[in-house]
């Protein structure tokens, strides 16, 4: 708990919560550009929809690749994915130098990274996988392709297909993976895609302000219902039934109940528990975050498939890392606008069901700075009261444990905001930038996020974890995941996404 020689902006530039937010609103600014009209973005790379049959016969990569913008037409998709890759490699590798990474591993853990990324993206927009039935945007996939049958997943399928990809490699092939896990960081590619969807928030609060507004709120007062529940549950739990000691278990219960790695790390140095007991929770909160990623999404899709807002708030309050709540949103988000527009032919706009998870998540990751002080201040004096009872906690503890990304979403959606009330004659000209920063760079950013997580997630690590994995499953699936869809729906049933125009 000390903070000697602490100043307010320490970690600005060597932490990847602080370099998530620099990425992103530099991203940000690049989108701004558009304003004085400067297209600053649209050499990015995206994949088209494509389909195999028509590819084979006549081969070209126009077919699966383009630029973000037509500014950039003339480039010939490869140039423009070369132009792709040498930016974020040199922008990734300047952040990784700073969090003193071994730079030269990275750029080639995310060399290869960047490859297998886009492969698993192109293979994710081949039509049978990803069309929809429906008209959208003015045409039919369906009939365009004269397709017979599809999943109709929508951009859901390449998050899936890379998630499995990282599975494999990840569990199957360990030494491939370590030489290329330098590279591997979802909480940096996600916290920094969090950060531009802050621009996505701020062009559907132009559209349906209220609606944002209400959604916020709801998400607040949800996870703070739900955390003055789960902790003392799990503690309980973990204490009576499991016979943990105060120290496990409070650790435990802030990875379950909190924010997973960490809320169990704060916790940890907040009662300078033993270092072993919050790296054995993190390990469970990353192993079990996959089986959150894979089951929820589909499983609430399916289960309550008029409940997009409060599928998407329990999402949150039960994914317990930033990037599986991020990513699983992400992928409840494309199978439930999918579904809604096969089965009603209903388009729901995209990003509120994310927004909703990303939303709840935000409030809980406020919560760990100030529960990590909380716990401290009644550890010191009532646990640990015969050895400290004079030691003093500062508040400026509650900012050095405050997730500092947060503040550049926030940014970016205010200063979205702020265009809209005072500068309304300069939106449109902005959201050209920013309508590809919140688009494909987002995209990609989840991409490699979903990757990642594979990647690093080693099932292997819950050997000799028996009773610590047993309190885990039971806590999470039988206790945070029901009082998790019990709270989101009662602030949150009713709430429908607006209508895509």
């Amino acid at each position: 708990m000390s903070t000697l020689n602490k100043k307010w902006y320490s970690g600005m530039s060597s932490t990847e919560d602080w370099w998530s937010a620099w990425l992103g609103l530099f991203f940000f600014g690049l989108g701004l550009l558009s304003i004085w009209g400067l297209d600053a973005v649209g050499w990015i790379a995206k994949p088209k929809a494509w389909e195999f049959t028509n590819l084979m016969q006549d081969f070209s990569w126009s077919k699966l690749i383009k630029t973000s913008s037509k500014e950039y037409a003339h480039l010939h998709p490869l140039v423009s994915l070369l132009v792709t890759y040498i930016v974020f490699t040199v922008l990734t590798s300047i952040g990784a130098h700073f969090q003193k990474l071994n730079v030269k591993k990275y750029i080639y853990g995310f060399t290869i990274i960047f490859l297998i990324t886009w492969f698993a993206w192109i293979v994710g927009y081949e039509v049978h996988f990803s069309a929809i039935n429906a008209v959208l945007k003015g045409k039919n996939l369906f009939e365009v392709y004269d397709l017979t049958w599809g999943l109709q997943l929508g951009g859901g399928f390449g998050f899936m297909l890379a998630l499995t990809i990282g599975l494999i490699i990840g569990n199957f092939f360990k030494g491939f993976a370590n030489k290329i896990r330098e590279a591997a960081k979802p909480e940096w590619f996600i916290k920094t895609a969090i950060v531009l969807l802050g621009i996505k928030l701020g062009m559907m609060t132009m559209k349906a302000a209220g609606f944002t507004y209400e959604l916020a709120l709801a998400g607040a007062a949800a996870a703070f219902v739900a955390y003055l529940l789960f902790w003392p549950i799990i503690y309980y739990v973990g204490r009576k039934f499991f016979k943990l000691n105060r120290s496990s278990a409070a650790v435990l219960s802030s990875g379950i109940s909190i924010c997973g790695v960490s809320a169990s790390i704060a916790t940890a140095g907040a009662i300078k528990a033993k270092p072993i007991i919050p790296i054995a929770v993190a390990t469970l909160v990353l192993v079990f975050a996959m089986f959150e990623l894979v089951l929820l999404p589909s499983f609430y899709t399916n289960v309550a498939p008029n409940q997009p807002i409060v599928n998407g708030a329990a999402m949150g309050m039960t994914v317990k890392t930033d990037g599986a709540d991020a990513a699983a949103g992400a992928i409840l988000d494309e199978l439930m606008v999918s579904k809604q527009l096969k089965t009603n032919d209903v388009k729901w706009e995209e990003g509120w069901i994310l927004s909703a998870a990303i939303l709840t998540k935000i409030w809980i990751d406020i919560f760990i700075g100030i529960w990590s002080f909380v716990l401290a201040v009644i550890w010191i004096r009532n646990v640990e009261n015969k050895k400290k009872k004079k030691e003093k906690i500062p508040w400026s503890e509650i900012w050095f444990r405050f997730p500092k990304f947060i503040l550049a979403y926030m940014l970016v959606w205010f200063i979205y905001l702020g265009m809209m009330y005072f500068f309304p004659d300069i939106l449109d000209n902005a959201q050209v930038g920013g309508n590809i920063v919140q688009g494909t760079f987002r995209k990609f950013m989840f991409m490699l996020t979903f990757l990642s997580i594979g990647i690093i997630t080693d099932f292997s690590k819950l050997k000799g974890m028996g009773r610590l994995t047993l309190l885990y499953a039971i806590g999470l699936f039988a206790i945070i995941a029901p009082i998790a869809y019990l709270v989101a729906y009662i602030f949150h049933h009713g709430m429908m996404p607006p209508l895509a125009q």
